[in-house]
């Protein structure tokens, strides 16, 4: 018997004790192991695990063994309307920095002391004898070790019961032996001593090298804060209430309390609280923060609104469409946290290593101890302690973890700021090695909005000719019609009575207005009704070769005259096109226009190609094509009819002006409809790609410099550990120059 496909659903939650790359390969192997948990992604910079999780399946049980497997799984979500968003990361901020001074206010009278003992700095002033010293620095150590130093102790445990390792676990152990070796010497000195004078000990080790560490951990813990600034903005983007009109009141309600159909009141200068439809008065509104859009939008009534955007002039009523989870702030954010979560193709190779790297540094480490033992016999035995703590101590593969997931992090972060929403890391990854760039022209490259450009008609009273037409033009549902009897409107001219009204499909209306038998559409369409169009053929096929469309009008079996109607490039298309070619890309343009429309609207673009008379059905198609032909091609579209080739496409770009399904079908979603916007996300691409390069580079140099130097006993095991520190914050501030990078930028499309 075939068992039916269960439910499931998409988790994003935190995981609290990851510091590494072995840490999420652990968590995510973890994660695989439990039934009905699925589609598994842990990423070390926002500390989250994404999985689709099996309705029958509780989160108890995942989260028990996250628990079992030395970590910790936050199983309440953060939502768009969360008041306090980052307060758990707070917590853990103020733990860690009390740990950390509680390590270095010990370890500093630690480290005089010992290098005190080392160089003989004050041996006339100290009072003590040797022996006595190492007893006073063992005090001053335990501390250090079981307070501060507890949290690498636990997860060693837990790692051990498991018998797997991570950086806790090196950490643990090297601290570890230089602790407990020192130890034994400062209590049991005859036990070691190979002459008269005492053995060494490493208090200053153990202690110095637990505080850098939690340094490091720190300045990290801090700079990943900054990463996930940009969607902290968004989420706080939502005020806190919101003014209703309930009946004749006007009350201020907390903003969880607003549902769909309520009047809100916005006066100058509030936050929108919810997702809406302008009812009375119009204003400015400041929608940057979510599309990109510096400029100020004027709105006016039936205009769409959108929660979380500032009223700049003017007060104004609107009625709610959504709020909470449904609004496009809501969606805006999920999508953002979906694509922090993921990972790219480029990170596999940092998971394939993490499995294994610290079990090899273990190893590298004991054969580093026995290599110097052998080489020293028991008097060699410091060297070789030491040494095995360096290899420990230097071999963190924290910035090999951080290097993918931080770059993809804050390049989803600004791209979020920017109006450019990117589904995931495969896709942001994706796209910078694109060739060729196929662009849909109504709505994409055009404004989507058909205006009429001009009119000849050969009626002295033009105005009443149009006046006939655009009374026939207001039965029909066409676009073009539409922009003609808008042109009428502007006019001012009434409309007369229709009778009789016909509309045939692919070519045209009929009917009688005002006592005349009007016919009113293509040229095929008025050659089938016999009506002679002969003397209107040069005007038809100058405004032709500019890319209008021509409707043709006939009153009473006679031409009466010709309607140009265009859809303009939109502002931005000349520049956005010339910018893609600049930056070495195809330019393709798709229209069902027929084939002098479309070269003439090509020529304005600038595009390499065209393919016009292109069938909704058929624009997959003309994609499968181009990758046929070997091209890595991304299809920008914003209506139902693009979405099958925005699916085809090795990149669906959508415009978020457009419709639901052509966004859902889409990898990345432009919220502004300006195609400069695809320059944007392409740059954006290149130089997120490029940092994770150079991470990904100077994470394995470090550590295929760092493990031999510390074993060959060129790294002492402070300065490994303040190096290691050090590392997982250059990849952080690394990818953070890409936020700098776009800040500094003064046009939005050269990130």
């Amino acid at each position: 018997m075939i068992k039916s496909a269960e439910k499931s659903k998409l988790l994003s939650l935190t995981v609290e004790g990851m510091t590494c790359a072995s840490c999420v390969a652990r968590v995510e192997k973890t994660l695989n192991k439990i039934p009905g948990v699925a589609n598994v992604a842990v990423n070390i910079a926002t500390e989250k695990a994404t999985f689709s999780l099996s309705e029958d399946v509780p989160l108890e049980t995942v989260a028990q063994a996250i628990e079992d497997s030395g970590y910790h799984l936050r199983t309440a979500e953060v939502t768009a309307n969360a008041a306090a968003p980052g307060e758990p990361q707070d917590a853990s901020d103020v733990t860690l920095r009390t740990d950390l001074r509680t390590a270095a206010f010990f370890s500093f009278f630690i480290f005089v002391i010992s290098m005190g003992m080392e160089f003989r700095f004050f041996h006339h002033v100290w009072p003590f004898a040797a022996e006595t010293t190492h007893k006073i620095l063992l005090i001053l150590t335990t501390p250090v070790m079981f307070i501060p130093g507890k949290r690498f102790m636990q997860i060693f445990w837990k790692n051990l019961k498991q018998r797997t390792a991570d950086m806790n676990s090196l950490v643990a152990i090297g601290t570890g032996a230089a602790y407990g070796y020192s130890t034994l010497a400062a209590l049991f000195p005859d036990w070691l001593a190979k002459s008269s004078a005492p053995p060494h000990v490493y208090f200053d080790s153990a202690a110095v090298i637990i505080t850098l560490v939690l340094m490091g951990r720190w300045l990290e813990h801090r700079a990943r804060k900054k990463t996930g600034a940009e969607i902290r903005a968004l989420l706080q983007l939502q005020p806190a209430s919101a003014r209703v009109r309930r009946g004749e009141m006007e009350i201020e309600i907390p903003l969880a309390q607003v549902t769909g159909g309520d009047i809100l009141l916005v006066r100058p200068g509030e936050r929108v609280a919810a997702d809406g439809i302008l009812t009375t008065g119009s204003s400015s509104v400041d929608e940057s923060m979510l599309t990109g859009e510096s400029m100020p939008v004027d709105k006016k009534r039936g205009d769409a609104v959108i929660g979380g955007t500032i009223n700049l002039a003017g007060y104004f009523e609107m009625r709610v469409t959504a709020t909470g989870s449904d609004s496009m702030l809501a969606k805006i954010v999920r999508m953002v946290e979906e694509a922090q979560g993921s990972k790219a193709p480029m990170q596999r190779l940092a998971d394939r290593i993490a499995a294994v790297f610290v079990p090899a540094v273990v190893a590298i480490a004991m054969v580093t101890f026995l290599g110097w033992m052998w080489l020293g016999g028991m008097a060699g035995f410091d060297k070789a302690l030491i040494h095995f703590v360096a290899v420990l101590i230097i071999a963190c593969p924290c910035a090999l973890g951080l290097a993918t997931p931080a770059a993809i992090m804050v390049g989803t972060g600004v791209g979020a700021s920017r109006g450019i929403l990117i589904k995931n890391g495969e896709s942001l990854e994706l796209v910078h090695k694109l060739d060729t760039i196929v662009l849909d022209k109504t709505g994409t490259l055009t404004s989507g909005k058909p205006q009429v450009t001009d009119i000849a008609f050969t009626e002295a009273d033009e105005m009443e000719s149009l006046r006939w037409i655009s009374s026939l033009e207001e039965k029909s549902e066409h676009p073009l019609a539409k922009a003609l009897v808008q042109y009428a409107r502007e006019k001012n001219l009434s409309s007369l009575t229709v009778d009789a009204f016909t509309t045939i499909t692919g070519g045209g209306v009929k009917g009688r207005v005002d006592g005349h038998d009007m016919v009113i559409g293509s040229q095929s369409f008025l050659e089938a009704e016999n009506i002679e169009i002969s003397l209107w053929e040069t005007q038809a096929l100058q405004w032709s070769e500019q890319g209008k469309s021509v409707i043709y009008a006939a009153a009473d079996g006679r031409a009466i005259g010709l309607v140009a109607i265009s859809d303009p490039l939109k502002p931005s298309s000349k520049a956005a096109v010339a910018a893609l070619r600049a930056r070495g890309l195809r330019v393709l343009m798709l229209t069902g226009d027929h084939e002098r429309t479309a070269a003439a609207i090509a020529r304005q673009a600038g595009v390499d190609g065209y393919v016009a008379g292109v069938l909704p059905d058929g624009k997959a198609d003309a994609i499968k094509k181009e990758q046929a032909e070997g091209h890595l091609v991304a299809m920008v579209g914003d209506g139902i009819n693009d979405a099958p080739a925005l699916a085809q496409a090795d990149v669906g770009i959508a415009i978020g002006t457009g419709t639901d399904v052509a966004i859902e079908s889409a990898a990345i979603t432009l919220v502004h409809g300006d195609l400069l916007h695809v320059v944007s996300a392409i740059e954006l691409s290149r130089r997120t790609i490029a940092t994770i390069k150079q991470n990904l580079f100077w994470a394995f140099i470090y550590n295929t410099l760092g493990i031999p130097l510390a074993a060959l006993g060129y790294l002492d095991p402070m300065v490994a550990a303040l190096a290691m520190s050090f590392s997982s914050v250059s990849v952080l501030s690394n990818s953070l120059r890409l936020r700098r990078q776009a800040a500094a930028a003064a046009v939005n499309y050269v990130l």
